[in-house]
């Protein structure tokens, strides 16, 4: 019998996010041009006509990515209810929005703190919401402990 509970038959980490996307250079450009991501790497499945593009912050190995999949043959999707967003970490939430929005890209939820409820105390983190070209929801964190 075999130990469930051992190292090895246990997931360790997140590898990536899939998002499907509409037109893959402008997806592509959204995430590395506005929010700094970098392609890792490309596959393409010509028999099955899609296209795959992992994209992140440093190498594979060690962070969860993005994996970009763009079917050839399809023009639209719907969301659903059941997806929420991907969350990224900022330095300076405020400075972050003011330059993604001057790039066009859209602010659904403007920068600040989260809302305490009046039974609770202390502070909450700081948050903004964007969406990338697709309408994906995006959550910007505010980390400025660094």
């Amino acid at each position: 019998m075999r130990n469930t509970d051992a190292p090895a038959v246990v997931p360790s980490r997140i590898l990536y996010t899939m998002v499907r996307v509409t037109d893959l250079n402008r997806s592509i450009a959204f995430y590395r041009d506005t929010l700094g991501m970098h392609e890792l790497r490309r596959e393409t499945f010509s028999d099955a006509r899609f296209t795959l593009v992992f994209i992140g912050y440093g190498d594979e190995t060690s962070n969860a990515v993005l994996e970009l999949t763009y079917n050839w043959d399809q023009g639209a999707y719907s969301h659903g209810t059941g997806y929420g967003h991907v969350a990224l970490e900022v330095i300076d939430i405020y400075g972050a929005c003011e330059r993604l929005t001057s790039l066009g890209v859209k602010v659904t939820r403007a920068p600040g703190p989260m809302k305490v409820a009046p039974d609770e105390t202390g502070e909450r983190e700081t948050i903004a919401f964007i969406e990338d070209p697709d309408g994906y929801r995006i959550e910007l964190i505010e980390n400025n402990r660094a």
